[in-house]
């Protein structure tokens, strides 16, 4: 199983240099992939290319760029650039988003979301695939009157969603190579998200899809003190109705109840878990609630378990 980590150097004094040498301190620990997530602040197709260009060798990837507020053109050739940057190491992300940012952020409704993903998703495997699109949907409009290409890229793009509710999962098993499912326990896993993306891949003929279990966990000694700071930072995924239905699934009352928190035996068993629910990989995240020290102590296990 592949052990990842999602980087967030937001706070360094210049946050590309800063992710870059994360990156290399993750490599060294024996980590296999590096994941960044997309708000309003650096582009995470750009810092997944100049991560992966240097740290070869260690799989880059977005988690996860919102479909609204976006085109399908500009995303393909985002993605095709960081695949061709990092030589096949690069896998695009999507997400539905949120009604808060989207509203809020681009002044858009948050208006048939799951349409749009369809349609989002339909055009982007016409663009990785081919290079090429002629699409005319209800809600996207993409053709391609001159080649959409990017030379060193003809292999395409692995695509994954952060789909964790029935209809997004339905669409990601039939059109998405997986998922990136955050704040899943392995109880949702199991029992609920799994089970649905396979059923629709294999409704749809596909192979069973990637499942890219994205958790917040540290390895620490002092857990009260790194629960505290876990329940304050996750608080804000309590206030999106898909994020609370699936702390609820996974058996949680706080979104910092899915928080991996403890010690080497205590989280190694916890990845175990979720491996055993269905997850294909694991990749932590939430390197903001501890300090160095817990957090290179963390990767170290991470990398063991990884190799």
């Amino acid at each position: 199983m592949t052990v990842g980590v999602a980087l967030n150097a937001a706070d360094a004094p210049n946050q590309v240099d800063a992710t870059v040498r994360l990156a290399q301190e993750a490599a060294a620990a024996g980590l296999r992939s590096a994941w960044f997530g997309q708000t309003f602040g650096a582009d995470s197709p750009q810092l997944a290319a100049i991560v992966g260009r240097e740290v070869p060798g260690l799989q880059v990837g977005t988690s996860a760029i919102p479909v609204f507020g976006r085109h399908p053109l500009p995303v393909a050739g985002q993605a095709l650039t960081a695949q061709a940057a990092t030589h096949g190491r690069y896998h695009l992300g999507l997400a539905l988003g949120t009604k808060l940012l989207t509203e809020t952020g681009f002044g858009l409704p948050f208006e048939r979301p799951i349409a749009r993903l369809r349609e989002f998703l339909t055009v982007l495997r016409q663009l990785t695939q081919t290079g090429t699109a002629d699409f005319h949907g209800e809600l996207l409009t993409a053709t391609t009157p001159v080649p959409a290409r990017v030379s060193g890229a003809e292999d395409g793009v692995p695509i994954l969603v952060a789909a964790m509710g029935p209809q997004a999962l339905r669409v990601s098993g039939e059109l998405a190579d997986g998922i990136l499912p955050y704040l899943a326990g392995p109880r949702a896993l199991a029992d609920h998200i799994v089970p649905a993306l396979t059923a629709a891949a294999e409704a749809a003929g596909r192979p069973a899809p990637r499942v890219v279990a994205l958790v917040p966990g540290v390895v620490t000694d002092d857990v009260d003190a790194v629960r505290r700071k876990a329940t304050e930072y996750l608080a804000f995924y309590e206030r999106i109705p898909s994020y609370a239905r699936v702390i609820e699934l996974s058996g949680g009352r706080r979104a910092s109840d899915l928080a991996v928190i403890g010690d080497e035996k205590t989280v190694a068993a916890q990845v175990r878990r979720y491996r055993d629910a269905g997850a294909t990989e694991v990749v932590f995240s939430g390197t903001e609630m501890a300090g160095d020290e817990d957090r290179r102590r963390t990767w170290a296990l991470l990398g063991e378990l990884a190799s």
